[in-house]
């Protein structure tokens, strides 16, 4: 799968559930995401009404001379989820320090579809550990490279 990732968002949070929701973008957005232009860097989902909306994606137009004056890449766009998963992610959003984030933006067929996961924010701590962890597992394949 190539698209668009949110490499922060694993060392932001603490990921607990996910879901696959499509979005809905304009011709442009649509052959930006399949050629994996755009970030996902800072951007959150909110639920406002029935409705989940991604705020803070940036994506580029396709070809920026042939877009429309006034064009924002920053815009807010809708997400398509089903009833019961909108329910549990306004509850999720409701509740106190947990967060719904976007992990990757990616085209399935002719969709273009975005995997959002409830997060928890963690703490420096936490960080460092992730950090530490990583490292020692870079260490050991470097090792068990070399003995081979």
């Amino acid at each position: 799968m190539d698209g668009i990732k949110n490499k922060k968002a694993f060392f932001d949070y603490e990921i607990t559930e996910k879901y696959t929701a499509g979005v809905e973008l304009l011709g442009y957005e649509v052959k930006s995401v399949k050629n994996g232009h755009g970030s996902l860097e800072g951007a959150y989902v909110i639920i406002r009404g029935n409705e989940a909306f991604l705020t803070g994606a940036t994506i580029p137009p396709y070809q920026p001379g042939n877009t429309p004056e006034g064009y924002d890449p920053l815009r807010v766009r809708r997400l398509l989820l089903q009833k019961k998963e909108l329910k549990e992610l306004a509850k999720a959003g409701q509740t106190a320090g947990l967060t719904i984030v976007p992990l990757s933006m990616y085209n399935k067929g002719r969709y273009v579809k975005v995997d959002i996961a409830i997060g928890r924010g963690k703490k420096k701590f936490d960080k460092r550990e992730s950090i530490k962890k990583r490292e020692t597992d870079i260490d050991i394949r470097r090792t068990l490279k070399t003995k081979k």
